[in-house]
């Protein structure tokens, strides 16, 4: 068993690299039938016969994703 010292300072080299490694929602895009030209939304391709038909859109089911303002608020006087 490692003594309290050991253990503290291994956690204290981990804690910063487990942050760095949060993964994100994947992107979506459309994807086109090679066979009839049918568009589809996905994050991965259907499959075989498809192809990419867009750029990737962050909001789910090819939504653009929302744009947010911040405004600060004026000091009261």
């Amino acid at each position: 068993m490692p003594s309290a010292p050991r253990l503290l300072l291994a956690l204290a080299l981990l804690t910063p690299l487990s942050l760095r490694v949060q993964a994100g929602p994947a992107p979506w895009y459309y994807w086109r039938s090679l066979v009839d030209g049918q568009r589809v939304c996905a994050q991965t391709s259907p499959g075989a016969g498809w192809e990419q038909d867009s750029a990737a859109y962050e909001g789910p089911g090819c939504q653009p994703r929302r744009q947010v303002l911040i405004v600060p608020m004026r000091p009261s006087r």
